[in-house]
């Protein structure tokens, strides 16, 4: 049975606990099982559905690379149903000692029967990030 979590916070970070532990199980209770769901990596081709999202985390574990994830800058939007946050994401990997190009990263969430799930994770790579934060547009109507 897959964790329930309760909030999209919950989900955002066991989505980057599970990467950092290269943890291909805690990674999929963070997804939603819909055949909806997309993920695209940074450079990479949009995956569609469960199993085409399960394959690429398992490709990615299994190279034995050890990562450690930065989650920096989140803004984030929350209705009742749906979460987006968009982070900066600084990614070292084991034995470097300097983060690569910093990565910006769309994560949504759904709320669903079994708690909060991804549906889309979107990494693209990112120029060096601001000295300051941007400050979240504002919306007129």
């Amino acid at each position: 049975m897959k964790k329930v979590f309760a909030t999209p916070q919950d989900a955002e970070a066991a989505f980057y606990e599970a990467l950092e532990r290269a943890d291909l199980d805690a990674m999929m209770d963070v997804w939603s099982v819909d055949d909806e769901i997309l993920c695209v990596h940074p450079g990479g081709p949009r995956l569609a559905g469960y199993d085409q999202i399960r394959a690429s985390w398992a490709g990615m574990f299994r190279s034995g690379q050890s990562l450690r994830m930065r989650v920096l800058q989140p803004v984030t939007s929350q209705s009742g149903m749906i979460a987006i946050h968009n982070v900066y994401e600084l990614i070292t990997v084991s034995g470097e000692t300097r983060a690569r190009q910093p990565v910006i990263a769309t994560n949504i969430y759904a709320r669903t029967s079994d708690g909060w799930r991804m549906i889309v994770h979107h990494a693209s790579p990112a120029p060096p990030l601001p000295e300051r934060p941007a400050e979240a547009p504002k919306i007129f109507h």
